[in-house]
């Protein structure tokens, strides 16, 4: 059997910017030990599998390690995929998700996600975010993930990655004020193979109720401080964060499981 794969940069404006994503669009479910193999062999952040359902789609996610319940470049990259190379008509798309129903739309070249708001609550600053980035932050929230708040350049940080695998939620996102955008972010998740992720779109479920607390509104421009960058445009909707962004197909292959 073959399966055809799609590498795309998600939130980006061209090749080798934003965060790459593997997209597999599939006639049946795979077996889950096949999918994870499949993005273990990818080694990308994440790679992403869709089936057709009615007239939506199923969609699901594995990092190199293990399965998560929502991603969000490769929800963009998989929009991409159908809307450019598979005949999607419609300007809507529905993915059914473990995170529930997710909707996708487009404008011209922007896609546009609808995803659940996260908000994150504040907490006790754990000792392994001090250990790990050598500072006590100006505050600490937690939600899906830990929100870290710097009043500094973040991008001159560098955590210690053994220090953030002692903590209990999936990852660690940092994030500051900045002059050119709203805010800026950075990502880390090294206990699911990801050591600094290049574009986070799922955190921005956490990261938009926090900043539109803070700076009294609820549009944004971000940019990810990655090696990659990538810039997100979000909005908080009541419960709701809508999440935008471009794409730019990189590789088009087949994967043969004869091997496998």
């Amino acid at each position: 059997m073959k399966i055809k794969l799609y590498q795309v940069d998600a939130f980006a404006q061209k090749v080798f910017e934003g965060n790459p994503a593997a997209v597999c669009p599939l006639d049946t479910w795979l077996d889950d030990e096949l999918m994870q193999k499949i993005a273990m062999e990818n080694n990308l952040a994440e790679t992403a599998f869709f089936v057709a359902k009615d007239e939506d789609y199923e969609i699901r996610w594995f990092t190199p390690v293990c399965e998560v319940d929502l991603c969000g470049h490769a929800t963009l990259a998989s929009a991409y995929v159908l809307f450019k190379f598979l005949d999607y008509s419609k300007d809507t798309i529905i993915f059914h998700s473990k995170s529930g129903a997710l909707l996708i739309s487009k404008e011209d070249e922007l896609i546009k996600m609808d995803f659940p708001a996260e908000p994150a609550v504040r907490c006790d600053t754990p000792e392994a975010i001090i250990k790990a980035f050598g500072k006590k932050p100006v505050e600490v929230l937690k939600s899906v993930d830990y929100i870290v708040v710097f009043d500094e350049d973040i991008s001159t940080l560098t955590p210690d990655l053994d220090a953030l695998k002692a903590l209990d939620l999936r990852g660690v996102c940092i994030t500051s004020k900045d002059t050119e955008y709203d805010f800026v972010s950075r990502f880390f998740a090294p206990n699911y193979g990801i050591d600094e992720d290049s574009v986070t779109g799922s955190a921005y479920t956490q990261l938009t109720p926090y900043w539109a607390e803070k700076l009294n509104k609820n549009s944004f421009i971000s940019k990810q401080l990655s090696a990659r960058g990538g810039v997100v445009r979000c909005e908080l909707k009541q419960d709701r964060v809508e999440i935008c962004g471009k794409a730019v197909a990189c590789i088009h292959a087949e994967i043969d499981t004869k091997g496998f």
